[in-house]
C-alpha cells in the first residue's frame, strides 16, 4: 500500500493513527508544514520500503528505532513472505539535529538515503559501507518492488524525488537504478570515510556544504558508475586523485576548498601532484627576451625621437620662431632665479 500526501500544506504532527497501517508500504509527507518529531508508532510499519519526508520542520535526532527496518522473513499460517526492509530514507531540508545514528547502518536494504540541509553534526559513520545495496551495480530497469504480491499490486510502483545539485529530480520506472548519499548542508566534520567508497553502486554523492577536512580518498576513483560529485565549500585539502574519471567533474564539484588543488580546479600539476609554479628555465629565458627588446628598442626610439623634432623646425617657420622664443624665455627665468636666491 502506498499513501502519498505530499504537497497538500497539512500542518501540526504525524498523527498516531498511521501506526495501525501495518501494510504500509510506501509514506510520502514531502513539502508540508509537518512539525515535531517522528513518531514512534511508525515503528509497527515493518513493511516501509519508501519513507519520504523532506521539506517539513521536523526535530530532534535520527530515530535510532529505524535501524530494524531492515529486510526479515514473516510467516503466518499458510503464508510466507519477505519484508524486504527500508529502501529509501529521504529526511531532506527538516531541523533535525544531532549526530547520524550508527543503528542506520543495520539498514542492509538502503538504496538512497538523503538528509541534506538539516542540522546534522558530528562525523560520517564508516559502517556505512553495511549499505548491501549500494555495492551492487544495477542493471535493471524493472519497476521498484513493493513486498509481496499477495498484498500488494504487482503493477504499482514505487516515486521518490531527489535534489541534485539544487534541482528537483522525480524518479519512479527508474527508481532500482539510482542507489546514492546526500549528507549536504548540515555541520558534519571529520574526514571523509574511505569505506564508503567501496559502495560502487553509487550514481550520486553529495557531500557539500560541511566542515569536512583531510584528503579525499583515492579509492573515490573506483566508483565508476557515479555521474553526480558534489564535495564543495568544506575544508578537504592535499590533491584531488588524479587519473580516475572524477577529472570528468566540473570544478564547481570541489570549490570552496581553499587548500584542495589539481584537476580540474587546475590546469595542471606537478610530479608531486601540486600546482605547477613557473620554471626557473623559463624565468631566465623571459628576461633574457624582454632585455634585448629593451636594447634593441633604445636606438630606434632616439631616431623617432631626433626626426620628431628636427623635421617640424627644419621645414616650419612658425615652429622655429616658437621654440627659439622657449629658449629665450627660459634663459630669462634662470637669470631671474638666480638673482632672486643671492
Amino acid at each position: 500500500m502506498r499513501l502519498n500526501l505530499g504537497n497538500n500544506n497539512p500542518k501540526g504532527h504525524i498523527p498516531s493513527s498511521m501506526g495501525s497501517l501495518i501494510w504500509l508500504g510506501s509514506l510520502h509527507l514531502r513539502n508540508n508544514h509537518l512539525s515535531g518529531d517522528i513518531p514512534l508508532l511508525l515503528k509497527n510499519c515493518p513493511n516501509i520500503v519508501v519513507l519520504d519526508l523532506s521539506e517539513n520542520a521536523f526535530t530532534g535526532n535520527i530515530p535510532a528505532w529505524m535501524g530494524p527496518f531492515n529486510g526479515k522473513l514473516i510467516q503466518t499460517p499458510g503464508e510466507e513472505y519477505e519484508v524486504l526492509g527500508l529502501m529509501v530514507l529521504v529526511l531532506h531540508s527538516n531541523k533535525f539535529n544531532g549526530s547520524i545514528p550508527l543503528e542506520l547502518c543495520h539498514l542492509d536494504a538502503l538504496q538512497i538515503l538523503d538528509l541534506g540541509n538539516n542540522n546534522l553534526s558530528g562525523t560520517i559513520p564508516r559502517c556505512f559501507s553495511n549499505f548491501s545495496h549500494m555495492v551492487r551495480q544495477s542493471n535493471s530497469g524493472s519497476p521498484f518492488p513493493l513486498h509481496n504480491d499477495l498484498y500488494f499490486d504487482p503493477e504499482s510502483t514505487n516515486i521518490a524525488t531527489l535534489v541534485m545539485k539544487g534541482v528537483e529530480y522525480e524518479y519512479e520506472k527508474t527508481l532500482g537504478l539510482v542507489a546514492g548519499l546526500d549528507l549536504s548542508s548540515n555541520e558534519l566534520s571529520g574526514g571523509i570515510p574511505v569505506e564508503i567508497t567501496g559502495l560502487h553502486g553509487f550514481i550520486f554523492l553529495n557531500l557539500s556544504n560541511n566542515h569536512l577536512q583531510g584528503e579525499i580518498p583515492v579509492k573515490i576513483g573506483a566508483l565508476t558508475t557515479l555521474e553526480s560529485l558534489d564535495l564543495s565549500m568544506n575544508r578537504l585539502s592535499g590533491s584531488i586523485p588524479q587519473g580516475t574519471q572524477i577529472q570528468s567533474f566540473s570544478p564547481l564539484s570541489f570549490i570552496g576548498n581553499p587548500k584542495l588543488y589539481g584537476v580540474p580546479l587546475t590546469g595542471g600539476s606537478g610530479e608531486d601532484g601540486k600546482p605547477k609554479g613557473p620554471d626557473k628555465h623559463d624565468e631566465e629565458d623571459n628576461g633574457w627576451i624582454d632585455m634585448k627588446w629593451f636594447y634593441l628598442g633604445i636606438p630606434w626610439g632616439f631616431m623617432v625621437g631626433f626626426w620628431a623634432i628636427l623635421v617640424p623646425l627644419a621645414f616650419k617657420r612658425t615652429c622655429r620662431h616658437a621654440y627659439f622664443l622657449f629658449l629665450d624665455e627660459m634663459k630669462y627665468y634662470k637669470l631671474l632665479g638666480w638673482f632672486l636666491n643671492m
